[in-house]
């Protein structure tokens, strides 16, 4: 099969894989119908952490084979594959909390028995944990959803995080940090939540019409200091009561902080770059909560899935460029250039 390998900064190829095959009594073996690129694998297409291997974590495709323990699933199922992958019987997982599961895996990395999975960005993967991983969409599955389908394996359910974990509710005005594709579904997430009011922090026309879309009521283009004080003439003196903060650097994460109300709360989903961090002092003193991490998309899946079906939300909308497997090194450049918002790749 042809799958995607990183090689290093700003390598990316299409290369010939091994076909996976049955490793475990609970795997499965998923045809790739459209997979996506990440802003996270772009942290190693920069160069900013070694990455080498198997790349892509985001999927949904047609289950082409199943280990002999697999409930639930059935062969020609089509299927949404979150982006971490859990064993749905730990503590946490129990807990709706998959992404902390005690054996979780991932994909281009090995899992639980130390078998080698395959990454998203190809023509076929092995699933562990398939049967409490995988989510089944009632079929046929119309080709007009796929794009909002594949959100809901990463950045749908990302952004639906940051909001959850902001606590953000009906009447809310809430703030989100970083205009990429979380950030703009965190705006739909706040949205679909009840936030009265939604400003969204971006220098980018294409995306703020986009935000727009997704339920954005304000703009501001403004960083640091001016930032917070353009939320306050905003909101005649007040700050926000909720940040999401979706980008991961010390500078976003002190704009979320700045313009957040004593009292207020921030969630944050951004994957945090070297030299991110929280003083303690500050939360303290101004009873800021922060919560967050990394997304139990396996949970919010079953949550976000009828209103995906039922086209009440559109989050596939984040997909401004679609490429065919074979141009997969133009979809990296694409995004690492900021041409794109988030490319969809077909197989």
């Amino acid at each position: 099969m042809r799958a995607t390998v990183i090689h290093g900064e700003r390598d990316v190829r299409l290369e010939e894989r091994p076909d996976p095959t049955i490793q475990g009594s609970r795997d499965a073996v998923v045809r790739v119908v459209a997979a996506c690129v990440c802003g996270s694998d772009l942290w190693g297409y920069r160069g900013v952490r070694p990455a080498s291997g198997p790349i892509g974590h985001e999927l949904v495709g047609v289950v082409e084979q199943l280990g002999d323990d697999v409930t639930g699933i059935a062969v020609g199922d089509f299927v949404i594959a979150p982006f971490s992958l859990s064993d749905g019987s730990c503590q946490a997982c129990r807990n709706g909390m998959s992404a902390a599961c005690d054996h979780k895996s991932f994909f281009g990395s090995d899992d639980a028995d130390g078998h080698a999975i395959d990454g998203a960005q190809g023509e076929r993967v092995r699933i562990p944990f398939a049967d409490s991983s995988l989510v089944v969409v009632p079929g046929p599955v119309d080709e007009a959803l796929i794009p909002h389908l594949l959100t809901l394996s990463d950045v749908m359910s990302t952004g639906h995080h940051a909001a959850v974990s902001a606590g953000v509710g009906p009447g809310d005005v809430v703030a989100v940090v970083g205009d990429g594709a979380v950030g703009l579904c965190g705006v739909l997430a706040a949205k679909r939540l009840g936030a009265e009011r939604i400003i969204v922090m971006s220098r980018n026309p294409a995306r703020q019409e986009q935000a727009r879309r997704f339920g954005a009521t304000d703009v501001i283009e403004q960083r640091g200091d001016e930032a917070a004080d353009a939320v306050r003439a905003l909101l005649d003196g007040d700050l926000v009561d909720a940040v999401l903060e979706c980008v991961g650097t010390k500078e976003s994460m002190r704009q979320a902080l700045s313009v957040v109300r004593g009292g207020g709360r921030v969630g944050y989903v951004g994957v945090p770059a070297e030299g991110t961090q929280l003083k303690v002092q500050y939360l303290f003193g101004r009873n800021v909560a922060i919560a967050g991490g990394m997304a139990p998309a396996r949970d919010y899946i079953p949550e976000l899935l009828p209103d995906v079906l039922d086209g009440t939300i559109r989050p596939g909308e984040v997909f401004d460029l679609t490429l065919p497997l074979d141009e997969v090194a133009q979809a990296y450049a694409a995004m690492d250039e900021r041409r794109a918002i988030k490319v969809l790749l077909t197989t």
